[in-house]
């Protein structure tokens, strides 16, 4: 399996962190609020619960980052990835219906993007990948088209 783009780790991180302020906040607010009262020093609550939100932050998202992986076949795309629950998708070019190729303003501040594919069915029609390199993903996007177009009506 190919691994994604670094700048994946990067978009982990930094949601990983928004994620810390905002709990680190609510925190805080406790500190402020119901803990006012209490013989627990001001600030150990929200400075150690946000020591160790950073901590877990980075530890899971490089944990995230590494259970990803794809490989493109002549006529497939698998996917894989969890950490708890490993599951892998194989997608047979034959069911895509179209492709997308989606950027949001993180991902293109760390220059990765996500492809999805929209394929026949219901049940998990859409399978994404993110954290491919955004000049990468819409090569990909090209590629299956290309063996989408191959095939014999």
């Amino acid at each position: 399996m190919l691994p994604l783009h670094s700048g994946q780790l990067s978009v982990l991180r930094v949601r990983a962190l928004m994620m810390t302020v905002l709990l680190g906040l609510i925190l805080l607010a406790l500190d402020l609020g119901p803990l006012w009262d209490t013989p627990i020093p001001f600030g150990l609550v929200s400075g150690a619960g946000t020591a160790l939100l950073v901590l877990w932050g980075f530890w899971s998202s490089k944990r995230r980052y590494e259970s990803w992986g794809y490989k493109v076949e002549e006529d497939e795309l698998h996917v894989q990835y969890g950490i708890w629950t490993r599951v892998r998708t194989v997608v047979p070019f034959s069911r895509v219906q179209h492709i997308d190729v989606a950027q949001g303003p993180l991902e293109r501040r760390f220059g990765v993007g996500r492809l999805i594919l929209h394929t026949a069915g219901t049940r998990s029609s859409a399978v994404g990948l993110p954290g491919l390199e955004f000049g990468a993903a819409a090569e990909l996007r090209d590629l299956i088209r290309s063996r989408i177009r191959q095939e014999p009506t």
